[in-house]
């Protein structure tokens, strides 16, 4: 049993202060001696950058859409080892989740439950109470029936009590708290209306803590200082032990990769894979570098920006991010851009996601990028945004063709194919294939490029609800370690030496 204490923080709708209290709760916490496991519900890559700043460890996600809802609990539990209370971020507002193609809502596993993947939905899976932030700036005594509304919507949802922000003077809080009193909930922090204490943003979001520096670290020492100041801790601390106890097992990277027909030892040299980071490459989970150090892999980031393939790469994995901020500084790495092709041509595994498919493209918005597959990228207005359940078209070093999953789209950018013979990119085969085909607004569709050794799509997966892929991709790794298609000939690495120690 699992019972560390847990609080939930949602808000009735997104834009009310949700990252602030989380971010500025995890950090007054942790000031106060606790150690803190932070949590954000959905495939949102950015929230958990700040909630590791604030934490001292990494942010993790909770998503039942990417990775099922079976494995929401073991996830969290596995992301709570070693701490001593849990902050869970929400989602939007409190009973948002998927929406379906024909504009219902995806109920979860209950009939008329909460929508799947909302912060309702994930409360209720960990038996977690939920604290309410509430914009205050519009609000006077109607806040009873609003906070009545939500408390009784469903009662499978333990709300414990409200957080109010951006309230306006002594008064303004009076009548706020009067309302909170009509529905019998305790209110946990007052905020003051704090213009200075924002976050910077742009097209998707806000700006990634690791790309934002020192002012995030700033901005999470400010959103800190003001919950410390504000925030009843004690009241929170004992709303959040008075959960359920979580009957669930610890997530296991070991496990899922012996599951899906991997194995944590290996003879030989482990696979090395280059993981890309830096400032234009911020978007991953935690547990991607988990699943590979399982599987036998030896992980090493690298930033595009500046840095070259480590010595002896076998596989390379491009996340998501923003290229487009950074695109002169990506196209001056030509040097990089070569061994990446290179890397491609000898049939080494590739795999890009989002901004990585982005990077691999000939160029984006003009700037040469290292032109692995025959497409050019452009940046625009138009926001592609949503779950997808799509099918792999074509066997790729992750996937077999016809394997099922559900990832998301998030970007504000496109690829189109270049006037080029397919056949003309060296090394990857003489067809390029679509990655997936999913259905979106109830019409198909076709994404990503398979190629040879490259696969490169649009699509977010959650490595923790793929990790078959994880095992294939190594597989892979291993395959083309072996014989080396430009020479022929076998990599000694790969020769098994009676005096090598298994690696895990």
């Amino acid at each position: 049993m699992t019972s560390i204490p847990t609080v939930v923080i949602a808000a009735p709708a997104s834009g009310s202060g949700k990252t602030t209290v989380a971010t500025g709760l995890i950090g007054a916490l942790r000031r106060a001696g606790h150690r803190v496991a932070p949590f954000k519900v959905g495939p949102d890559f950015i929230d958990p950058g700040y909630h590791g700043l604030a934490a001292g460890r990494p942010g993790r996600n909770l998503d039942p859409n990417l990775v099922g809802t079976d494995r929401v609990a073991p996830l969290f539990v596995a992301g709570c080892r070693g701490a001593d209370i849990a902050v869970v971020e929400g989602v939007m507002g409190l009973f948002d989740g998927r929406i379906d193609d024909s504009g219902g809502e995806v109920a979860a596993a209950v009939t008329d439950g909460p929508a799947r993947g909302s912060t309702a939905h994930v409360a209720a899976l960990l038996g977690a109470p939920v604290i309410v932030v509430v914009d205050a700036s519009g609000h006077s005594q109607t806040l009873a029936a609003v906070l009545h509304g939500l408390r009784t919507f469903d009662p499978g949802v333990d709300i414990c009590g409200v957080i109010l922000n951006r309230v306006g003077s002594p008064r303004h809080e009076w009548v706020l708290r009067q309302a909170c009193d009509r529905v019998g909930l305790p209110v946990f922090a007052v905020l003051p209306r704090v213009t200075d204490l924002v976050v910077p943003s742009r097209h998707l979001g806000l700006i990634p803590a690791a790309e934002h520096g020192g002012a995030a670290h700033s901005a999470v020492e400010a959103m800190a200082e003001l919950l410390g100041r504000t925030a009843d801790l004690g009241a929170i601390v004992a709303a959040g032990s008075a959960r359920r106890p979580l009957a669930a097992p610890a997530w296991s990277a070991a496990d899922e990769v012996i599951a899906h027909g991997g194995a944590v030892q290996h003879s030989g040299a482990p696979v090395r894979v280059a993981l890309a980071g830096g400032a234009a490459f911020t978007f991953g989970y935690a547990e991607q570098p988990e699943l590979l150090s399982a599987a036998g892999a030896e992980v090493i980031s690298f930033d595009p920006l500046v840095d070259r393939l480590p010595p002896e790469t076998d596989a390379v994995l491009i996340g998501g991010g923003f290229p487009e901020e950074h695109a002169a500084e990506l196209a001056a790495n030509v040097e990089l851009h070569q061994q990446i092709r290179d890397h491609a041509g000898a049939g080494r595994p590739v795999a890009a996601e989002c901004a990585g498919l982005l990077y691999l493209c000939r160029d984006l918005d003009g700037h040469p990028m290292a032109d692995v597959v025959a497409r050019h990228g452009r940046f625009g207005p138009r926001l592609t945004l949503g779950y997808r359940d799509a099918v792999a078209l074509s066997d790729s070093p992750l996937f077999v063709a016809g394997t099922r999953v559900t990832g998301h789209e998030f970007h504000r950018s496109a690829v189109t194919e270049t006037a080029e013979s397919r056949s003309d990119r060296p090394g990857l085969g003489d067809r390029t294939e679509a990655a997936w085909a999913w259905r979106a607004a109830g019409l198909p569709t076709t994404e990503g490029v398979v190629a040879g050794s490259v696969h490169a799509s649009y699509l977010h997966l959650h490595p923790a609800g793929v990790p078959q892929a994880t095992v294939r991709l190594l597989a892979a790794a291993r395959a083309a370690r072996r014989c080396d298609p430009a020479t022929g000939s076998v990599d000694e690495r790969s020769v098994p030496s009676e005096h090598a120690a298994p690696t895990s």
